[in-house]
């Protein structure tokens, strides 16, 4: 029986190659493609994968956030989930940890890296580029999730009362998390702190 993956890629081009690449192996079958994180939850649904494998910066909903949801929802242990992505950085493979993902690859490895990967998620084991999982257990994501919140919206250059709007606080508590994040990653500003943490991989 072949192990049933769905892919979530935004980018049009890399979501086909994925699957052209998966689909030439005679053991694993691409039931369904998303464009976004909620796509991605749906279909996961609906179409009874084995294997989701994901992109993590998408619209609507990130695959970190997609791979969390779909650990809390599973079911008898499926389906399993595999970052794929650009990002080496440590503060991401340990968010994909927490939330419960199986694997986490990088986009350059090797194709049949990638469907090894697959067999042996589907196989209940956990596989995660060797370099990065060692770094990844150095320094920890200090930021909460509302202060990444904060951060992400004062990374796209919105005022206090704009973040207050938009996630429903007061402007006060905007900018005491906006201080605490900060504090903590030891900057000078908001935008310092965004881009800190950016690339650290706790946005």
């Amino acid at each position: 029986m072949s192990i049933r993956v769905l892919i979530a890629e935004d980018q049009g081009m890399v979501l086909g190659a994925l699957a052209a690449l998966l689909e030439i192996e005679t053991d694993i079958e691409v039931v369904a493609r998303a464009r976004d994180g909620k796509e991605a939850l749906a279909l996961a649904a609906t179409s009874d994968p084995d294997v989701v494998l994901t992109d993590i910066e998408m619209p609507h909903m990130t695959g970190l956030e997609m791979a969390a949801e779909l650990h809390r929802t599973r079911k008898g242990g499926r389906p399993r989930v595999i970052i794929l992505t650009t990002f080496a950085r440590p503060g991401y493979l340990r968010r994909a940890l927490d939330a419960g993902a199986s694997g986490y690859l990088l986009k350059d490895a090797p194709a049949e890296k990638l469907a090894d990967a697959i067999r042996g998620v589907h196989q209940g084991l956990r596989v995660v580029d060797p370099q990065l999982a060692q770094d990844a257990w150095g320094e920890a994501d200090p930021l909460t999730d509302r202060e990444r919140q904060v951060l992400r919206a004062a990374e796209e250059g919105l005022a206090s009362a704009e973040i207050a709007r938009r996630l429903s606080l007061s402007e006060g508590t905007v900018r005491n998390y906006l201080s605490e994040a900060i504090a903590k990653l030891g900057v000078g500003n908001r935008i310092e702190a965004a881009r800190l943490a950016r690339q650290r991989g706790w946005l």
